[in-house]
């Protein structure tokens, strides 16, 4: 995909640390502990994990919460990690800030720790970041809704779909992205739900599950029927909104925006059921880290930032079919070509 064809460049940079060496001396472990193993971006990222271990010799062992939210069996995870010898440990963390404490000391034990997808607090908890730009992504689709709803989004009725009520990284950067691109001022960036702006029906949480986007979308058409815009966390938080509308008799009149780009979101995308997504590419954020680590247990090469940003960023596409000024977008068809799922 083209997104991968633009890194390239850095990719090369990680091979070189590991150029010349065998398969046999190459060998080393590594753990990739994700929020659940059923959500789709996980999977995919598992795939990418161990595709680029397999190619570069790395002893790959994998774990992950029991749902979205489970940060004790992540904790347990890095524990293991570290008693197993692990060189590097990819993460996508539940808690952002409670994982900080066992995070350091997989660092403190010579561990690399790279965080992927979801940044820790503070973001140089871990050794790196290889994400997509969370922030941007929600941006782009609160622009592309204000600009499809035109005079119409002064007066609209917001209802929010968030993650979890411990407010992870990955949840208030997307939220707080989608309101400054929808022209709504923030409270403090740093945490949702505190703004003021009247247009703001409220804040529901799913655990970025179908069963949950139905349950909050249901709580919030009973706080107020007349929402006309939901913005969801991701595309199964989407697609149980989109259930709890049609049960209402809404699904043709309110816009649904999201984020993750996997197949099945822009299948949605493409059906009318969700508006625009902003798709983003887990299986190069894990193929990456491996590289990373794998570098890392050579020579000690640690990866580096996208210049101006604290982390790595791995890019980040609108996908709509209904294209709108002023906000850069691919179409579904393109969408297709770069999902995952």
């Amino acid at each position: 995909m083209k997104m991968t064809r633009a890194l390239l460049p850095a990719i090369s940079v990680f091979a070189l640390g590991i150029a010349g060496t065998t398969l046999a001396e190459a060998q080393t472990a590594a753990c990739l502990i994700t929020k659940t193993d059923t959500n789709p971006f996980f999977v995919k990222m598992k795939e990418g994990a161990e595709a680029k271990a397999a190619e570069l010799g790395v002893s790959l062992k994998s774990y992950a919460g029991k749902i979205d939210g489970d940060s004790e069996s992540q904790v347990a995870a890095i524990e293991t990690c570290i008693a197993d010898g692990a060189k590097g440990i990819l993460l996508t963390a539940s808690d952002t800030k409670g994982i900080v404490p066992a995070v350091q000391q997989a660092r403190d034990a010579g561990i690399l720790v790279i965080a992927l997808d979801t940044p820790l607090e503070p973001i140089d908890s871990a050794d790196a970041t290889f994400a997509t730009d969370n922030f941007k992504a929600g941006e782009l689709i609160g622009a592309w809704a204000a600009a499809t709803l035109g005079d119409a989004a002064k007066d609209a009725k917001i209802g929010m779909l968030d993650l979890a009520v411990s407010q992870p990284s990955v949840g208030v950067l997307r939220d707080q992205g989608f309101l400054q691109g929808f022209g709504i001022d923030l409270g403090d960036p740093n945490k949702w739900g505190d703004e003021t702006d009247p247009r703001i029906i409220g804040n529901e949480v799913t655990a970025g599950n179908e069963e949950g986007g139905r349950t909050a979308m249901e709580n919030l058409l009973t706080k107020d029927p007349g929402i006309n815009v939901v913005y969801t966390i991701n595309e199964p938080a989407a697609a149980g909104a989109y259930e709890a509308l049609k049960s209402f008799g809404r699904e043709g009149d309110v816009l649904i925006v999201s984020v993750d780009g996997g197949c099945p979101g822009i299948a949605d995308v493409k059906d009318g059921v969700i508006g625009a997504t902003s798709q983003q590419y887990p299986l190069l954020m894990a193929s990456l880290g491996i590289e990373a680590i794998a570098a890392w247990a050579a020579d000690g090469t640690k990866p580096e930032n996208t210049p101006g940003l604290d982390f790595y960023d791995t890019g980040v596409s609108l996908v709509t079919d209904q294209a709108v000024d002023g906000v850069e977008s691919i179409d579904t068809a393109e969408g297709t070509d770069r999902c995952w799922g």
